[in-house]
């Protein structure tokens, strides 16, 4: 079948991104036979001409379209990131009757609220790879497509539940040409690279559980290696592990990081780490092996708040952990989130004050908690009364104890005021 995939992320929230789930995809499809086109809207200036033209030429019997984000979770001037993606739609439903498919992160987590919203034809919650594939087996044979996992068909809801994919290894990586590069390499740009799925932490507020499970599966860092052999070859060096918790498990990192020393490639990377189970020894390899900036979310500088997100790691370990990949030349970013269960003005000015001993390249401070479904900070924040039992959240809500919510964005301005690497 000739499909044509669009990436309707064109939002640079933290980094510029590129349509990483989107080309796990693409390359299944491939694999199957399937002729496969793929837009990457970030990078158009006039997207609305591009998809024309591309419709126009490639006369596609199905549309895939990828849902990244559904809003921007800051509390204050909250900006709702479905309109384009709204327009888009209706420019495809303008130039064609080929069916309409939705996925990605920010679909995954409203799959029947958003598919109504948006006016679209089904969608597959969570991973793509497998179950887009049967949709086009199914739909090129004519045949009902409503035993396929994870579907949502529009007003008939989920038609079976969905399943995740054990053997990561056993996917097709995403093709050279299907990484739509940016049009200039530059200093914010890095190459998003997975090597593990699914997230057994279970922090109150997270929605990863939701989008990739909560059983850990992890991809080979031989093969990964293999990969990125093959981007450095295309001119690429600066990757970005985008795996929600880079660390763990240890023996898995510890791997990937041996591999890549021993490959002998010149790239420097970064990473999201998980502030527990973090050593000298890990350090010293990530470091070795070519990571020069870290994402380190320890999300508050208060015990007690910390416990209330369901956190493994207390203060020490993050103020140790800092010092080491400091010691070693790895730049820190952290990670503030102020305004959950259990904060009072003690607590945000404790974790304020936390972070500024730190002495970090870089901190992000976010004031409330955007509320996902399937989450305990939802179900909290029904058993206090913030939300309605029946509060789907897609529109956006968040979490902000009320006795400092007229308080605390004001403090943390004038902190952020001051330091001139804090940012909101």
């Amino acid at each position: 079948m000739r499909v044509v995939l669009i990436s309707a992320n064109t939002e640079r929230i933290n980094l510029p991104t590129m349509p990483l789930g989107l080309g796990y995809v693409a390359a299944a499809a491939r694999r199957a036979g399937h002729e496969v086109a793929l837009l990457d809207l970030m990078v158009e200036d006039d997207a609305e001409t591009v998809v024309r033209a591309a419709l126009k030429r490639l006369r596609p019997q199905v549309i895939g379209i990828s849902v990244r984000n559904i809003d921007d979770q800051k509390m204050e001037g909250t900006r709702f990131l479905l309109e384009p993606v709204e327009m888009l739609i209706g420019v495809c439903r303008g130039l064609t009757e080929a069916p309409i498919v939705l996925g990605g992160a920010g679909y995954s987590i409203y799959p029947e609220r958003a598919l109504e919203y948006l006016d679209a034809d089904m969608g597959i919650q969570g991973e793509g790879e497998a179950a887009f594939v049967m949709l086009l087996h199914r739909l090129e044979r004519g045949a009902d497509p409503s035993e396929i996992p994870g579907l949502y068909l529009r007003g008939r809801g989920l038609q079976r539940e969905r399943t995740f994919e054990r053997n990561l290894d056993s996917l097709p990586t995403p093709e050279d040409h299907l990484r739509t590069p940016p049009p200039e390499m530059t200093e914010d740009f890095w190459l998003p690279l997975q090597t593990r799925r699914g997230c057994p932490m279970g922090c109150s507020y997270c929605s990863t559980a939701t989008i990739e499970g909560t059983v850990m599966r992890r991809r080979s860092p031989a093969l990964v290696v293999q990969e990125m052999a093959r981007l450095v070859a295309r001119g690429y060096r600066r990757f970005y592990f985008v795996d929600n918790t880079f660390n763990l498990p240890v023996s898995h990192a510890r791997d990937l990081c041996q591999e890549i020393t021993a490959s002998g490639l010149d790239i420097i990377w970064r990473c999201i780490l998980y502030p527990w189970k973090v050593d000298e020894d890990l350090v010293r390899a990530m470091a070795g092996a070519g990571c020069r900036e870290v994402s380190l979310g320890f999300e508050s500088g208060n015990e007690e708040v910390l416990r209330a997100m369901n956190k493994r790691f207390n203060p020490d370990d993050v103020r140790r952990i800092a010092r080491i990949l400091g010691d070693y030349g790895v730049r820190r970013m952290g990670f503030l989130l102020l305004g959950g269960p259990g904060e009072t003005r003690g607590s945000v000015e404790e974790s304020l004050a936390f972070a500024d001993s730190l002495a970090l390249e870089a901190m992000k401070v976010t004031v409330g908690i955007r509320l996902y479904p399937h989450t305990a900070l939802a179900r909290t924040a029904v058993a206090d009364g913030t939300i309605s039992p029946t509060d789907n959240l897609f529109v956006p809500r968040f979490y902000l104890v009320r006795e400092i919510e007229e308080w605390l964005p004001e403090t943390a301005g004038r902190w952020l005021a001051d330091r001139p690497n804090w940012m909101t």
